[in-house]
C-alpha cells in the first residue's frame, strides 16, 4: 500500500528515458483534421447528382469548409476515433427545356452541421439552400435534396468507416505490427525447445464479447429508483430524448430516440430489472443482457449494481469503442443524470 499522495507504482506508467511507448500503453493521438478535409474533398468534389434526368443537371462543386476536430487515439493497439465536424459544400444546377435550351442556372450550398463519432451509426442532418428562390430554382433545390442527400450520406458513411479503421494512423499501426513480427531479439539465439503439453482449465466465454459491471450509491428509496428506470416520462425528462417503456414482463422498450431497443425479461419492483438490450449500430442479430439489482441497506440509501453482458467489441462499422462507450453511457447518460436531475446525490 502506497502512502497518501505517493501513488501505487503498480498503477503508474512511467516515462522511459528512450521515449518508447511500450505496447502503446500511453495514449498515442493523431490529428486527423487535415486528413479529414482531404478525404471528404476527394469523396464529394465534382460529384454529379443529376445528369439530364427530367432535364435537370446538378453537381456538387467542392467542399468549401471542414471545421471542428478529428483525431485517432491508439492505446495498446486499439483504435479509438473521435470527431465533431461541420462541413459546407457548394453546388450548382441548371434546368433546360426539351430542346436543350437553358432555362435557369443556380448556385447553392449544402450544410452538414454535425458529423460526430457519437452518432456514427446515424445519418447526419443535411441542409440544402439555393440562392434563386424562383419556381425553377426551388425545383432544382428540391431535386438536389431528394437525389443528392442519399449520395452525400453514402460518402459520409465512407468517411466514418475510414475513421473507425484508423484513418491516417492505420498505415502506421500496420507498419509497427510488421516490424514487431520481423525484428529479432538482440543477442538471442534461436533454438527449438521440446515442451510437454499442458492441459489448462479455461473459463468458457463468448469470443468477441465483453461484460461491464458498475455499482453506484443513491440517496433515495430503492422503489423510487426502480420506478424512474421503468417510467418512460421520467426517462424523457432526465435524458432529454424520446422513450417508450413497457412495465410488463415480455414488454418492449425503446430509449434514446430509438438508439437502444429491447425487452423486459424479469421485473421485481424495487429489487430487480433484467432486460435484453440492443444498440442500433451493433451488427445484426446481436442482443446483450442487462441486470440491475437494487439493495437498500438502510432507509433512504440505495445501492444499484449494473451487470451488462454480451457487449460486442465492435459495431457494424468496425468501430472498437463499443464497450467504452457503453460504460460511459451508463455512468454519464443514465446514472449520473438520475443523480443530478432527481437530487439523489450522495
Amino acid at each position: 500500500m502506497a502512502k497518501y499522495g505517493e501513488g501505487d507504482k503498480r498503477w503508474i506508467v512511467e516515462d522511459r528515458p528512450d521515449g518508447a511507448n511500450v505496447h502503446n500503453w500511453h495514449w498515442a493521438e493523431t490529428d486527423c483534421l487535415e486528413w479529414s478535409r482531404n478525404l471528404l474533398s476527394k469523396l464529394l468534389n465534382n460529384l454529379t447528382i443529376l445528369d439530364g434526368e427530367g432535364n435537370l443537371f446538378i453537381k456538387i462543386n467542392k467542399v468549401e469548409k471542414v471545421e471542428g476536430e478529428a483525431y485517432i487515439n491508439v492505446r495498446k493497439g486499439k483504435i479509438i476515433p473521435g470527431y465533431e465536424l461541420h462541413v459546407a459544400l457548394s453546388w450548382q444546377g441548371e434546368a433546360k427545356d426539351s430542346e436543350g435550351n437553358s432555362l435557369l442556372k443556380v448556385d447553392g450550398s449544402v450544410e452538414i452541421p454535425y458529423i460526430s463519432d457519437e452518432n456514427a451509426d446515424e445519418d447526419p442532418e443535411i441542409r440544402v439552400t439555393v440562392k434563386d428562390e424562383s419556381p425553377i430554382g426551388k425545383t432544382l433545390k428540391n431535386a438536389m435534396f431528394a437525389k443528392g442527400k442519399p449520395m452525400v450520406e453514402e460518402k459520409v458513411r465512407v468517411y466514418v468507416q475510414s475513421m473507425a479503421k484508423g484513418g491516417p494512423a492505420k498505415e502506421e499501426l500496420e507498419t509497427k505490427k510488421v516490424e514487431k513480427k520481423e525484428q529479432p531479439v538482440a543477442g538471442a539465439s534461436v533454438r527449438k525447445v521440446s515442451v510437454s503439453p499442458v492441459v489448462e482449465k479455461k473459463e468458457v466465454r463468448k469470443e468477441g464479447f465483453k461484460t461491464i459491471s458498475l455499482t453506484e450509491k443513491f440517496s433515495c428509496r430503492a422503489r423510487d429508483l426502480f420506478e424512474i428506470l421503468m417510467d418512460e416520462n421520467r426517462w424523457k425528462g432526465f435524458t432529454q430524448s424520446n422513450a417508450r417503456i413497457s412495465k410488463e414482463v415480455g414488454g418492449e422498450f425503446s430509449i434514446f430516440d430509438g438508439s437502444v431497443t429491447g425487452r423486459n425479461l424479469e421485473l421485481q419492483e424495487g429489487k430487480l430489472i433484467v432486460q435484453q438490450w440492443r444498440f442500433g449500430n451493433w451488427p445484426d442479430g446481436i442482443v446483450s443482457k442487462v441486470r440491475l439489482t437494487f439493495d437498500e441497506p438502510e432507509p433512504g440509501i440505495t445501492i444499484v449494481k449494473v451487470v451488462h453482458t454480451d457487449i460486442p467489441e465492435e459495431d457494424r462499422y468496425g468501430n472498437e469503442t463499443v464497450v467504452e462507450n457503453t460504460e460511459r453511457g451508463w455512468r454519464d447518460l443514465i446514472l449520473n443524470k438520475i443523480r443530478a436531475v432527481f437530487g439523489f446525490g450522495i
